[in-house]
């Protein structure tokens, strides 16, 4: 936050400054300059936070939250416009007394370009001993959100089918409580891989048989569409969505790309594995659907709708009108 705002004082002057969350202090630093140099300032929400960090117990209600969400309503008010990537978090911000008006709605989309149906990475079924394999995976932040100790009990339950692999690769707050979990148990279905490049993720994608999308089971999470969504779909990869009943499941319902599970249910997750693991039918109806709606959540797509909110917001600094 410090030294982004003070290298943005430092800039040219721009016709626009756009500031997303999380993480919440990106967003003040933005905040903090466009009122310093009297600047039109979109904020992108991402998250609702610090709400999202109360869910996932990193912070208690007290003073301090009480405080950050002051700041967090203020910087709403502020903002010329406020880019919102889910239906839900609009109403959200709507219900607490920010004008409609200023909110846009660009969902996460997907660089259609990059990702797309593609024969299984050679190398990397050799590197990671996924050959034969039907390899069930998560791709993207270990953290406190997402749930993935119940995966690791998933993954527990299926050790003794040898066909089936479970794939987890990148970093965060819980990967090395997963570590430990894999390591005590002796979870040998299970592949840890670093965090990847983005040059390296259709690839990755690539081996998958099936992408695993969970969250805890917390009220606030009914309102995010998880961004790794729209990849999957992309690649035909059939999607197992494990998150509380809310405009994510919606949409894995509504386009027909995937399973839902109950959140936070190992056994529930385990059970669907096995059954999509021997029905390889419907597993191509999931491929086919995802596919299909891919188109509508192209990169390019929600570019264009983001652009035409900062052209907006740079043309007319003083309000933001739908």
């Amino acid at each position: 936050m410090i030294m982004g705002g003070l290298a943005a004082l430092c800039q040219p002057r721009p016709d626009v400054v756009v500031t997303t969350s999380p993480q919440f202090f990106c967003a003040v630093a933005g905040w903090i300059v466009t009122q310093l140099r009297r600047l039109p300032w979109v904020f992108e929400l991402r998250d609702l936070w610090p709400a999202s960090i109360v869910a996932v117990g990193a912070m208690k209600e007290g003073r301090t939250i009480r405080l950050l969400e002051w700041i967090e309503l203020r910087m709403y008010r502020d903002a010329n416009a406020v880019v919102s990537v889910t239906q839900a978090f609009k109403a959200d911000l709507t219900r607490r007394g920010i004008d409609p008006a200023k909110i846009d709605v660009v969902l996460n989309g997907v660089d259609l370009s990059r990702y797309q149906p593609m024969p299984k990475d050679e190398v990397l079924l050799d590197r990671f001993d996924l050959r034969g394999k039907f390899v069930v995976g998560y791709l993207g932040t270990h953290g406190m959100a997402h749930a993935l100790d119940k995966v690791a009990d998933a993954a527990t339950i299926l050790r003794d089918h040898s066909n089936i692999a479970f794939l987890f690769a990148g970093a965060g707050a819980k990967r090395a409580e997963l570590e430990e979990t894999v390591r005590i148990r002796k979870l040998t279905n299970v592949r840890l891989i670093p965090l990847q490049s983005k040059a390296v993720m259709p690839g990755l994608w690539s081996v998958h048989d099936l992408a695993l999308i969970p969250l805890r089971n917390q009220e606030l999470f009914t309102t995010v569409i998880p961004s790794k969504i729209f990849e999957a779909m992309a690649m035909g990869i059939p999607i197992l969505m494990s998150i509380p009943e809310g405009e994510g499941t919606s949409l894995v319902r509504d386009t027909g790309c995937g399973m839902l599970v109950q959140a936070e249910d190992p056994r529930a997750m385990a059970e669907a594995i096995v059954n999509l693991f021997g029905d390889p039918g419907q597993r191509a109806r999931f491929c086919a659907a995802g596919r299909a709606a891919a188109f509508f959540f192209s990169r390019d797509r929600q570019a264009t709708l983001m652009l035409d909110t900062l052209k907006r917001a740079a043309a007319n600094p003083g309000a933001m009108l739908n």
